[in-house]
């Protein structure tokens, strides 16, 4: 009997050691890496032929054997994993109860566009593309704002993404983002801001974010185009008629297309356009809900990225002789 029991003893000894040997050992792999994408609701006995099947050799049955014994088979998680060189069976387990997925990322720049959006969202890698046939109109609707125009409305920031993962996710977690910036900003607003609601401080934000990338000038633009406001002042800034002009701008703003009129002409029409002409980043949306306090009324473009600022017209027309015309 005691001879008995010592067999079976060195024989479970004899499976456990296999076993964490097995455990420990790199798994072949063609390649450096192999990409393995387990959709939801996968069960274990899944997951595992899912890995053999993507490149990985490794037999099905003993690593859903693993994932029993372990106690974790229904901890893995859905997603996109990139599975390297050197990974173990162990590591792997581990890698798909913690969710580690394999991820990218889309840096949406301020002031960008977004038609600029969407063309980065095109060339972004491993990003599905749901969107690449459907109308800006289409989107916001699948983004539940059904009528809203997308003008301004995704917050510039870097986004972190899954491979395979859809680039309407990224869009609706970037329209998340600019919801929260936006509110945050329009809590905090000045008491006397002629702006009325959250959308006309989005579209200043907007305005001032394509007039400046200079920190300390923000809040004197914004200044400048909350006195305007205030005193009815049409606000005169050329990008907005830039954007209303659409593929014809060729890069040169001439006279006549400051006095062609488009709904986001501001040399033509009072008050603000009807729409964000740019994202505007978390500095310029502060801005333009609390200004600075000045009296200027003009600014102009030194040449050297920041702005000079007038009170009054004939001091203005002196700053532009000096920073524009004589160049």
């Amino acid at each position: 009997m005691r001879r008995f029991l010592l067999i079976l003893v060195l024989l479970a000894s004899g499976l456990a050691g296999a076993a964490f040997w097995w455990l420990e050992q790199p798994l072949t792999m063609a390649g450096d890496s192999v990409d393995v994408t387990i959709d939801p609701r996968t069960s274990a006995r899944g997951v595992a032929d899912v890995v053999a099947r993507s490149g990985i050799d490794v037999s099905p049955l003993l690593l859903h054997l693993w994932f029993r014994v372990s106690g974790d088979a229904r901890q893995i998680r859905a997603g996109s994993y990139e599975i390297e060189r050197g990974t173990t069976a162990r590591s792997l387990l581990r890698k798909l109860v913690r969710g580690e997925e394999s991820l990218r990322s889309l840096t949406l720049v301020e002031g960008w566009t977004f038609r600029q959006l969407r063309g980065a969202l095109a060339k972004a890698p491993d990003l599905r593309q749901d969107t690449a046939e459907l109308s800006d109109a289409d989107i916001m609707e699948r983004l539940g704002r059904m009528g809203q125009h997308p003008e301004g409305r995704f917050f510039p920031d870097t986004y972190s993404y899954a491979k395979g993962s859809s680039d309407l996710k990224l869009l609706a977690l970037a329209l998340r983002t600019m919801d929260r910036h936006l509110q945050a900003a329009w809590e905090n607003r000045a008491p006397d801001s002629p702006l009325r609601t959250p959308q006309e401080a989005l579209i200043l934000a907007s305005i001032i974010e394509k007039e400046t990338g200079i920190h300390a000038d923000r809040a004197l633009i914004a200044g400048v185009f909350n006195n305007r406001l205030r005193l009815g002042m049409m606000l005169q800034t050329d990008p907005t008629v830039i954007y209303g002009m659409g593929e014809l701008f060729d890069g040169n703003l001439r006279k006549k297309d400051l006095q062609t009129d488009t709904p986001w002409n501001t040399y033509t029409r009072a008050g603000l356009p009807p729409t964000p002409i740019a994202m505007p980043g978390r500095e310029s949306l502060l801005a333009a809900v609390a200004p600075a306090s000045t009296k200027a009324l003009y600014f102009v473009a030194r040449g050297d990225g920041s702005s000079a600022f007038s009170n009054s017209l004939d001091e203005h027309n002196r700053a532009v002789n000096q920073y524009q015309r004589k160049r």
